[in-house]
C-alpha cells in the first residue's frame, strides 16, 4: 500500500497472469511497521552509500527496513518463490533507477530501493522485474518465461533431482536455451555430461538463469526456427516447405510476431509426431492464454 493509502494495482499482473501464479503480497513499509498514511520517503546519500529517510522530518528508516527484510527473506525462501515483481521508482522497492538525493536535497545518482537491493543480494538467481518495465512486451515475455523455467526447475528438484532427470530437463529446454545463448548451451551440455550431483545442479541452474537473462533476439530465434524445421523438412510437401520458409522470413523482417512461425512449427511437430520436439519447452514456454508471443 502506498504512503498515501492508495494503490498501484497492475491489470495484467492481477487479471491476466494472476490465474497462473500464486501471488505473495509483500509491502515493505507496512510490514516493517510504518503507518498508513505516512510521510513520504526518499533515498539520501551517495551512489555507494545511501539511506531510506522521510522527506520532511529526515527520520532514517534504513536499519528498521533491513532488520525486517532479513526476517521476511527467511519466510519467502521457504515459500519457494519463482519470481518477484518490484514497484518501480519506489525508494524501498524499486529495482533500479531510483533517484538518490544529497543531504541538501539535490539528485546525485540512481540506485535500487533499500528493500529491493537487499532482496536481489539474497536471491541473486531469482527472476525479478518491476511493473513499469513489464509494459515492454519483450521484457514481459522474457521475465515470465524465466518464472516458468524456475518453476519447472523446482519441480525437477522436488522429483528427486536424479542425473537422468537433469539430462531430461536439459533436453526439453535445449531450444529455449539456444534462443538465448549458444555459448551457455554448450556449457550446460558439458555440465549434464559430467553427472548430476548437488554441485553440478547448482552450477547448472546458475548458468541456466544467466543464459535466460540474455535477450532472445529475432536473429537468434530465426536460427532456432530453422534448426527445428530440419526435424521434419524432408517430410513436408513442396508447398509446405515454401510456406514455412516464407513465415520464418516474415518474422525475420518484423512482419509477423514470433507466435506465427511457432504455431506452424507446433502443427508439424504434432502432425509428424516427433517425440523430441513434442517435449521442447521452446514451443510453449508459458500458457497460451497469456498471449506473450503475440507481441514479440
Amino acid at each position: 500500500m502506498r504512503y498515501d493509502g492508495g494503490h498501484k494495482l497492475d491489470p495484467f499482473l492481477r487479471e491476466t497472469l494472476g490465474p497462473f501464479v500464486r501471488w505473495v503480497p509483500v509491502c515493505p513499509e507496512v510490514e516493517a511497521g510504518l503507518p498508513v498514511p505516512r510521510e513520504a520517503l526518499w533515498l539520501v546519500g551517495t551512489k555507494k552509500s545511501y539511506r531510506l529517510c522521510t522527506i520532511s522530518t529526515g527520520i532514517d528508516h534504513t536499519e528498521r527496513m533491513l532488520s525486517w527484510a532479513r526476517r521476511r527473506f527467511s519466510d519467502l525462501e521457504r515459500l519457494g518463490l519463482c519470481g518477484f515483481v518490484f514497484k518501480s521508482r519506489s525508494p524501498s522497492s524499486g529495482m533500479g533507477g531510483v533517484t538518490i538525493y544529497s543531504d541538501a536535497g539535490m539528485p546525485v545518482a540512481t540506485g535500487a530501493g533499500i528493500f529491493a537491493r537487499a532482496f536481489m543480494e539474497r536471491f541473486p538467481l531469482l527472476p525479478v522485474e518491476d511493473e513499469a518495465r513489464l509494459r515492454d512486451p519483450r521484457l514481459r515475455e522474457n521475465f515470465i518465461r524465466q518464472v516458468f523455467v524456475c518453476r519447472r526447475w523446482k519441480d525437477f528438484l522436488a522429483g528427486g533431482a536424479s542425473p537422468s532427470g537433469l539430462a531430461a530437463f536439459h533436453r526439453d529446454h535445449k531450444f529455449l536455451i539456444m534462443a538465448h545463448s549458444q555459448k551457455h548451451l554448450r556449457i550446460l551440455g558439458a555440465l549434464v555430461a559430467g553427472g548430476g550431483g548437488r554441485a553440478v545442479r547448482e552450477e547448472y541452474f546458475r548458468t541456466l538463469m544467466e543464459a535466460l537473462a540474455l535477450e532472445a533476439t529475432v536473429r537468434k530465434n530465426v536460427k532456432v526456427l530453422h534448426h527445428i524445421s530440419g526435424y521434419f523438412m524432408k517430410q513436408l510437401a513442396a508447398g509446405e516447405k515454401k510456406e514455412l520458409r516464407e513465415v520464418i522470413g516474415q518474422y525475420n523482417r518484423g512482419l509477423v510476431p514470433l507466435i506465427v512461425p511457432l504455431v506452424l512449427m507446433g502443427h508439424y511437430a504434432k502432425k509428424y509426431d516427433d517425440p523430441y520436439l513434442r517435449t521442447q519447452v521452446y514451443l510453449a514456454p508459458h500458457p497460451a492464454e497469456l498471449m506473450l508471443r503475440n507481441h514479440v
